[in-house]
């Protein structure tokens, strides 16, 4: 069954929405490969997931989104990979934003300002930055390994 998609209105109300982490202990971020963090809204009414997800050849590599529904992304932050063709043609050079646009999902990416993510080349500040872009203001506990 497919998911219902969201209205442009509901996708904002979504994105802008204070989360928090359900994380009940460290999470290891991956140096390869992918994890998901639970999230929910501060009355816990509405369930998201935060993933991260690091290239195991290349670990400057990476993308850091939000999901809702399980399988709605609000917005996904690519870097250190290929550049992405929008929809209507134009090719926007990574790294680059994708923000839930109603009738197009997470097709459409947008060039990334260095005011909202100053150096994509520091994994972690780059992580603490989307969640700060995506509203999470209750973080989980990171623990970074070395291999």
């Amino acid at each position: 069954m497919a998911e219902t998609p969201l209205t442009q209105m509901e996708a904002d109300a979504l994105i802008a929405v204070q989360k928090r982490s359900l994380a009940t202990g460290p999470v290891i971020l991956p140096v390869s490969g992918r994890v998901e963090v639970p999230l929910s809204d501060q009355e816990g009414n509405v369930d998201f997931q935060l993933d991260i997800r690091r290239s195991g050849f290349d670990i400057s590599k990476g993308t850091n989104q939000t999901r809702v529904r399980k399988t709605i992304v609000l917005v996904r932050l690519d870097y250190g990979g290929a550049p992405h063709r929008n929809p209507d043609g134009v090719e926007v050079p990574c790294p680059h934003l994708h923000i839930y646009r109603s009738g197009y999902g997470d097709k459409w990416a947008y060039p990334i300002s260095t005011d909202q993510f100053g150096d994509v080349n520091d994994f972690r500040r780059t992580l603490d930055d989307f969640m700060i872009f995506c509203n999470v203001i209750e973080q989980p506990e990171f623990q970074e390994v070395l291999f």
